[in-house]
């Protein structure tokens, strides 16, 4: 399997998490919303650890930078983990008008990250890493729960 296949996939999952959030909060569906929502943050956030912890160290102990894409990368991971916070906060008013101006925000920020992280770092990754590393990571980046 491509590192790009496994981590493209996970983005399209979140995405449909992020999507379904935002039409059921836009529809006044709070408690529903509430729980997609989670359910977009916390596979979003295991999917950070996964390239934070398993695959970004491996790439760059691999090229032997850690101040190209990854960094790029992991600054943008706390971009969207402040957005998070905010959105939570828009949930638990249940301020519709702010919760649906950051998801403008989220769905920016995340196209961009995400094409980035897909048309380069990902390609980078499959091209730079062995066979038999690449299945490693893989399985370690499967074993990630939280």
């Amino acid at each position: 399997m491509q590192i790009s296949n496994y981590l493209t996939n996970e983005h399209r999952e979140c995405d449909n998490h992020f999507a379904e959030a935002e039409k059921l909060i836009s529809q006044g569906n709070w408690q529903d919303g509430e729980k997609k929502f989670l359910e977009f943050a916390d596979d979003t956030l295991r999917h950070f650890k996964k390239e934070e912890d398993e695959l970004f160290p491996l790439f760059e102990e691999i090229t032997g930078s850690s101040e190209g894409p990854t960094n790029v990368m992991r600054y943008e991971h706390e971009q969207v983990r402040g957005l998070f916070g905010k959105m939570a906060e828009a949930i638990e008013k249940k301020d519709k008008d702010i919760y649906l101006s950051l998801c403008e925000s989220m769905m920016i920020l995340l196209q961009q990250h995400n094409m980035k992280e897909e048309q380069m770092l990902y390609a980078m990754c499959d091209r730079v890493i062995p066979p038999q590393k690449k299945s490693e990571v893989i399985e370690k980046m499967e074993a990630v729960k939280e």
